[in-house]
């Protein structure tokens, strides 16, 4: 098989910022219930729920559906960028990686989603969830929370918990894309036959699955820190 045709990187940055808004949007109730959940030890009282389920009933039957959103704001400011940074420079680090036949090994997807999930955590990620941690926590909106920040801790304080936060990207989009890519290797045969949207949604979800439990412990830490 002759090497593998390099992609243009501009491609999969504009899908990804599509597909990162559309992720923000779909799972961000939960997104808000876990970081509640996280946040608990900083509460005044205890939270009158104990898991996602209960929390998402709470929230709906008190303050209503759309109150679930609080805070999406600089999720999804950040997400649209986010999305098309981790798959350009994914797909153009990939590229900078194969071999001669235009193969990549599992250790070398890791490397390209590591370097990818690290940057787009430095770029937009550390900034966007310090603000929306501080948004949940104190139940405000986003230029209300971002005002806080800079006027208790000033402009660094947008920064808190950019280690935690970068080595959680990194250490998600890693196993992500390690995971995803293997998965599709060997559905599709290495490319003899097409992955389905089904095919890719399967491994989309496995991906992420897999990922969360490897990196969840960082993603505590920059919760608890930030």
């Amino acid at each position: 098989m002759s090497a593998a045709k390099k992609k243009n990187p501009w491609t999969p940055m504009a899908a990804g910022c599509i597909a990162g808004g559309i992720e923000a949007t779909c799972v961000w109730p939960m997104e808000f219930i876990k970081t509640q959940l996280q946040l608990q030890s900083k509460a005044k009282g205890t939270l009158p729920y104990n898991g996602m389920i209960s929390g998402l009933s709470y929230y709906v039957r008190t303050t209503g559906f759309f109150s679930l959103y609080r805070g999406l704001a600089p999720t999804l400011i950040g997400s649209i960028p986010k999305a098309g940074i981790r798959f350009g420079l994914n797909a153009l680090i990939k590229d900078n990686l194969r071999d001669k036949d235009g193969k990549l090994t599992p250790g070398k997807n890791f490397i390209a989603g590591l370097g990818a999930g690290v940057s787009e955590a430095l770029i937009i990620v550390a900034p966007v969830e310090t603000v929306k941690t501080k948004c949940i926590e104190l139940n405000q909106p986003f230029v209300s929370g971002l005002k806080h920040i800079i006027q208790t801790e000033g402009v660094s304080g947008v920064y808190k918990g950019a280690a935690a936060t970068a080595m959680k990207q990194g250490s998600n989009q890693g196993l992500r894309f390690m995971w995803f890519n293997e998965y599709k290797r060997i559905v599709t045969n290495d490319g003899e036959k097409a992955l389905t949207p089904l095919m890719g949604l399967a491994g989309g979800m496995s991906a992420g699955c897999f990922s969360t439990l490897g990196n969840n412990p960082f993603d505590v830490v920059k919760v608890r820190n930030g």
